[in-house]
């Protein structure tokens, strides 16, 4: 799905950086609000997570492959504007460093990537999350389909700029069909990875979970016969001191292994993008990337020979600048959230 600099024109490109740079903006006031002392660690993790898991391509069908947009994942770990900005952060380390996503492109692919996954992602999981039983197993299946969703509205979305700025002459129905439905199987496996990931944090840490927030039910007592609202009890911790740092470390590792180990055994045929494309000739006017002479374009470590190795050092590499760069971002709006809550701004409820 990253889109490469010549398949949009300059104006439609330039307004799709626009409409980014916009949401960002507004991403980043939103952030202040979800970052707290739970997510604000998690967030910079949640980046490279999605940094690592996107350079496992699976096969889909056809001599296609498919991989992880993250929108979703990060909205309900994190809530969507922090979501937004973990997805635009993997974008611009993947555009600048690695030459994948056109830097022309880069306002196309967060809108697409990033704005569209997030905001259709969590606005389907928190419908559903109202409408199924309260329960840790509602939240997995919110995830499921909230994710599998957001990928076809994803290719909906690029169809769509592509009608308005394409610079190939060519039938944007069947574009469109194409897109919608080979990404409706991609979106199938973005939805395993999706809900598989969220179920495992809500089963050992569920109050880090920002779509997991206030599923506890309250306590019950049954008086005459009736049941009633038990009065409210002193909250009870969670976890063990210095769980937080167990989980961000057991995450930094999964993220490590996956990049710089289990990459290497990844899919290599095209991703849905790249097989349209090819298919339907909406890739004749491809350039060239901006970064190709990246010592890390393509994913791979310049003047290393071996491909296992030059493969996993450029995928530990690239999950160490996204989780520094994310957590230095997220830190920074925490800390700005902290600053600007004054005394004065705080009640005591008596």
């Amino acid at each position: 799905m990253h889109v490469p600099d010549g398949f949009i024109n300059a104006p439609v490109s330039a307004a799709a950086g626009v409409v980014a740079a916009g949401a960002v903006a507004v991403s980043l006031r939103g952030a202040r609000r979800e970052l707290d002392e739970r997510t604000a660690p998690l967030a910079g993790l949640v980046a490279a997570f999605i940094f690592a898991v996107q350079m496992l391509n699976f096969p889909v069908a056809a001599g296609t492959s498919g991989h992880l947009l993250g929108g979703a994942l990060a909205a309900i770990l994190v809530g969507p504007y922090t979501g937004v900005l973990c997805v635009s952060v993997v974008l611009l380390m993947q555009g600048v460093l690695f030459a994948d996503g056109g830097l022309t492109a880069l306002g196309v692919n967060i809108t697409d990537m990033a704005i569209t996954t997030t905001v259709v992602a969590y606005l389907v999981f928190r419908g559903l999350v109202k409408v199924l039983p309260r329960g840790r197993r509602s939240i997995t299946v919110a995830s499921f389909v909230a994710a599998l969703l957001s990928v076809p509205a994803a290719a909906v979305v690029f169809t769509l700029i592509y009608a308005i700025g394409g610079t190939t002459d060519v039938s944007i129905g069947k574009v469109a069909t194409a897109m919608v439905g080979v990404h409706v199987l991609i979106g199938i496996g973005e939805a395993v990875i999706t809900a598989l990931t969220v179920g495992a944090v809500v089963a050992v840490r569920p109050d880090l979970v920002y779509g997991a927030r206030g599923l506890n039910q309250p306590l019950k007592l049954r008086v005459n016969g009736e049941l009633v609202d038990a009065a409210d009890t002193p909250a009870q911790p969670v976890s063990a001191p210095g769980s937080h740092r167990k989980i961000w470390i057991t995450g930094l590792v999964t993220s490590l292994v996956l990049a710089g180990f289990v990459s290497f055994y990844a899919s290599s045929n095209p991703d849905g993008l790249e097989k349209v494309a090819h298919d339907k000739g909406i890739d004749k006017k491809t350039q060239k990337h901006a970064s190709d002479g990246s010592p890390l374009a393509g994913y791979g470590v310049k003047d290393v020979t071996d491909a296992r190795l030059s493969g996993g050092l450029a995928g530990v590499i690239g999950v160490g600048v996204t989780v520094v760069a994310g957590s230095g971002i997220f830190w920074a709006l925490r800390r700005r959230r902290s600053a600007q809550t004054s005394p004065s701004q705080i009640t005591e409820t008596v």
